[in-house]
């Protein structure tokens, strides 16, 4: 991940929303959701959510997929993996161990995501 993509991430990601719904498809890995549901969960008007899936899947920390008449919406968590790494991947000036307590937990939480499509 560059600077640039990390940005777009990082910008996503910055408003309320946005995060709420990346956080509700996060739980609902790898099955994702349709975004009629998305809606739904967070109580919000349809065409408010699309928006906010279009930011979203536009940073590439969603993918999406038509089934039939229903978008399903899947977070990418390889890409949410490639975020986090570029994040800790300078981490304590070059003693690894200092940050070998994060990086096992942010390995042990998931196992390793797909690529996203």
């Amino acid at each position: 991940m560059d600077m640039e993509s990390a940005l777009a991430a990082l910008s996503a990601l910055s408003q309320s929303t946005r995060l709420a719904i990346f956080r509700l498809l996060v739980r609902h890995e790898p099955d994702g959701l349709p975004a009629g549901h998305v809606a739904r969960h967070l109580d919000m008007p349809q065409n408010t959510i699309s928006t906010h899936l279009a930011i979203l899947t536009r940073a590439g920390l969603l993918s999406a997929q038509r089934h039939s008449r229903q978008i399903v919406y899947r977070a990418c968590l390889s890409r949410l993996q490639d975020l986090m790494l570029f994040l800790v991947r300078d981490c304590c000036a070059g003693s690894p161990e200092l940050c070998a307590p994060l990086i096992a937990t942010l390995s042990s939480c998931c196992p390793s995501p797909e690529s996203c499509s």
